[in-house]
């Protein structure tokens, strides 16, 4: 009788991605991955020790996707400003992932290459060493915040965006303007957060970069 097929880390990580695709993290487990591919969990946890690592790996894997060929070009701001568009939109192209990403962070090839980027554009911008770390970790927590909350926004249905819509309109428009006068004043202004995302996010990394030049300058 033939014994169960081996599975490789990559063939795995293959299946938890599309399985994470049609579903969530939370409703994701090394026992469901172990069904698809036919085979028992024990067989998965020689290869991850916990369902934590495993998807680490795979948060990890987009980071790669994002550093592949990847040949930094311009000044530091350019640099740090390519590099986040480029996560940004390889989290967008799976964006079930990128809560993934958001909640476990990762410790791998991927990670490391985002990370040395970023720290050698900002050696690039004159900033002195003892700023570098804290200046690396604010983009850093900035740029996963804009890109998981932008990736949630867009794995919603169209019956829940309208949903919210709805709700926005009713808490906004139809707001007391004696409780709530200043929102009442720019309500047909104010916008809801899932619109204009691409602008907001680039306005942000944006102004977060004009603080390090601001660094730099004193320095």
């Amino acid at each position: 009788m033939a014994g169960r097929r081996r599975w490789s880390t990559e063939e795995i990580l293959d299946a938890a991605v599309e399985l994470l695709r049609s579903g969530s993290t939370e409703s994701f487990s090394v026992r469901k991955l172990a069904a698809t591919l036919g085979t028992d969990s024990s067989s998965l946890y020689r290869h991850f020790r916990s369902k934590t690592e495993l998807l680490r790996a795979v948060a990890d894997r987009i980071l790669l996707d994002a550093m592949e060929d990847h040949l930094p070009e311009g000044d530091w701001r350019q640099r740090i400003t390519s590099l986040a568009l480029r996560v940004r939109e390889a989290f967008g192209r799976q964006p079930q992932l990128a809560a993934v990403w958001g909640r476990y962070a990762s410790g791998g090839t991927g990670s490391r290459l985002v990370v040395e980027e970023v720290l050698q554009a900002l050696r690039a911008s004159g900033l002195p060493d003892e700023e570098i770390p804290v200046r690396y970790h604010r983009l850093a927590v900035l740029i996963a915040a804009l890109v998981t909350s932008e990736a949630g926004v867009s794995t919603i249905t169209s019956q829940e965006y309208e949903q919210g819509m709805e709700l926005f309109r009713v808490s906004v428009l139809g707001a007391d303007p004696e409780r709530f006068p200043a929102l009442a004043h720019f309500a047909r202004d104010v916008r809801p957060l899932g619109a204009d995302r691409g602008a907001a996010f680039e306005e942000l990394l944006a102004a977060q970069l004009d603080q390090i030049e601001g660094v730099v300058r004193s320095a």
